[in-house]
């Protein structure tokens, strides 16, 4: 990375671009009535593709974005699962990743250079023949193979979910970090758990964590910075993740914002900015270390 600074990866989980239950449920937890408005009206505030794609491109990068393949909760989990509430978190209101619209939004993205990759679905993570299967039913939609992903929950079992991505072919995976802490925890470059050309990109921010952690966007942004620069300094790869929901500011206010100064900062700050799988080709792929 001799003509940059640092690295800033981008990424996405598309976990829910539908709005279901989670109008009640925000509502509920939040203490805010208004996530209920769009429940009545035609309005899909988690629908934020073409938001996305239009922000970025304004900005001039590119990102990752990790589709989900979840099972069905009806038709693939036994009945006595049915009414466990945890299930319908997990399992209720996704998406068909084969569905009409779904499918043309990844090939929109994929033909406008953004990275396609899998969201292993929440089991899967030590089930590999449904990771093949979730990476085949994905590449039947795509033009090119499917490098990399991130596991929906960020589970994992080191090694043994790594060694079932390398198996299947993917060249990176991105699910090693936390749901409740952000920052670098001392990992400052990519992995390699197993010394080849498999790596690792540790997460280093989640938006949410990020968010909840301060009692205003200023002060988030201020702990954003500084995690800047500390990738700064460190000439570190840090990777972010913001859910296409988040993105909303009119129901996750100040979650967009810093998405865009966290890009422009970066970009001002002399980084790299772009998916993982362009890190990967650029400064990874044909450097494995010698013994």
């Amino acid at each position: 990375m001799d003509d940059y600074e640092f690295a800033l990866c981008l990424t996405h989980d598309v976990d829910r671009p539908y709005k279901t239950y989670q109008h009640l449920y925000y509502a509920v937890s939040d203490r805010d009535p208004s996530h209920l408005t769009s429940f009545f009206s035609r309005d899909r505030p988690y629908w934020q593709f073409e938001e996305a794609m239009a922000l970025e491109d304004r900005l001039g990068v590119r990102s990752s974005w990790y589709f989900l393949n979840e099972k069905n909760l009806l038709r693939e989990k036994p009945p006595w699962e049915w009414l466990q509430p945890k299930n319908w978190q997990l399992f209720a209101g996704r998406y068909d990743i084969t569905d009409e619209e779904i499918v043309e939004v990844i090939r929109t993205l994929e033909h406008g250079g953004w990275e396609i990759g899998i969201h292993g679905s929440y089991e899967s993570f030590d089930d590999l023949e449904r990771l093949r299967y979730e990476k085949a039913v994905l590449e039947d939609i795509v033009d090119t193979p499917i490098v990399g992903g991130r596991q929906h929950y960020l589970n994992l079992e080191q090694p043994r979910t790594w060694a079932y991505h390398r198996e299947i072919g993917l060249q990176y995976d991105a699910s090693l970090g936390s749901s409740e802490t952000y920052g670098f925890d001392g990992h400052y470059d990519v992995l390699r758990p197993f010394d080849d050309d498999f790596v690792v990109f540790p997460l280093t921010i989640m938006e949410r964590p990020l968010l909840e952690a301060h009692s205003s966007v200023e002060e988030s942004w201020q702990a954003c910075l500084e995690v800047l620069e500390e990738a700064a300094r460190n000439e570190a790869v840090m990777t972010v993740l913001w859910h296409p929901m988040y993105l909303n500011e009119a129901e996750f206010p100040g979650y967009r914002t810093i998405y865009e100064r966290l890009i422009r900062e970066a970009k001002t700050m002399g980084a790299w900015v772009g998916p993982c799988r362009g890190y990967y080709e650029t400064f990874v792929k044909d450097t494995i270390p010698t013994p």
